[in-house]
């Protein structure tokens, strides 16, 4: 079964897909133009795999879809729903770009990054998850402590004989122990926080996914932080990959910090309320506009500003 998309644009499918470059392919990855995912709906997994034959200003997704039984109406709608979260489908650029065309750098930055968007997980689970165990380790450990949780507790989904893992569900992580989410790498603190937030979402005292209609993004922050092992960077981050939040600024964020210094501080070491001060001029897009510097530091990307070349 196949889905067509056309998402808002401009979105240059290619490079929004290539922060997932390297990836996991049991789990998801990009890799010779084609983005690939299982997804759940309905308690039943589907692997996603995305390709485009559209242009950056006439934008054309295909979804191919592969599960065990066919999908309804219901089921399918569902799906486009998340592919269209997954990768912010619905985003005006346009209004992002004229919102930040008098800032020098950020200015730049959208001309050599144009129809990037940023990747939103499909569940605020999912964030926040990934969230605590990037608390205070570097991001490649990091990295792999999460692919080793997914493979030790998400469930598999098999498609021409290879195995895809999905995203573990509150459900699964509760019932395990504390011992058996150490056992995946993670401190006792970690282990901790992660299945008391699951076990609270079971039995119904927590209802993640209702922060997204909350329109106060302060109010979701000072609600988050409440839950045990939730600090303001983890709930900014949360925010950002987990509900489509692109007002969202985890300036706490030592390498978010340092790539903003590079471009607007001359590389001078600032704090996170300097980062936040700096962000002022990005308005509502803040996290997006953090995002864009995040991925000229990945990509290299070179621009010229009125102190010369800087290339991060």
């Amino acid at each position: 079964m196949h889905l067509t998309l056309h998402p808002v644009p401009p979105f240059d499918f290619q490079l929004s897909a290539t922060i997932f470059t390297g990836g996991d392919p049991q789990i998801r990855t990009y890799e010779n133009g084609r983005y690939w995912q299982v997804l759940r709906v309905q308690n039943n997994l589907v692997l996603a795999t995305i390709t485009t034959s559209g242009t950056v200003d006439a934008p054309e997704l295909t979804v191919a879809l592969q599960a065990p039984e066919p999908l309804d109406l219901i089921e399918t709608s569902r799906i486009e729903e998340i592919v269209s979260s997954l990768f912010n489908l619905e985003v005006d650029l346009a209004a992002f770009y004229d919102e930040v065309k008098d800032d020098p750098v950020l200015s730049r930055l959208t001309q050599k990054l144009r129809g990037l968007k940023s990747p939103t997980t499909p569940t605020v689970f999912e964030a926040l998850v990934d969230s605590i165990i990037e608390q205070q380790i570097a991001l490649n450990v990091a990295h792999r402590l999460e692919v080793t949780v997914i493979k030790r507790f998400g469930d598999t989904l098999e498609v021409d004989k290879k195995v895809y893992y999905a995203f573990p569900t509150p459900e699964t992580i509760a019932s395990a122990t504390v011992e058996q989410l150490r056992k995946c790498g993670l401190s006792m603190c970690k282990a901790e926080y992660i299945h008391g937030i699951a076990s609270s979402i079971v039995t119904g005292e927590l209802d993640l996914e209702h922060f997204k209609a909350c329109e106060d993004p302060n109010e979701i922050i000072t609600e988050m932080m409440k839950l045990r092992g939730i600090g303001r960077w983890t709930a900014e981050l949360t925010m950002l990959r987990g509900m489509q939040r692109l007002d969202a600024l985890p300036a706490d964020d030592l390498g978010l910090r340092r790539h903003i210094a590079h471009f607007y501080c001359h590389d001078r070491p600032i704090s996170g309320t300097e980062a936040r001060r700096i962000a002022e001029r990005w308005g509502r897009w803040k996290g997006l506009a953090a995002y864009y510097v995040l991925m000229a530091h990945r990509l290299s990307v070179e621009i010229e500003i009125t102190s010369g070349i800087q290339k991060v």
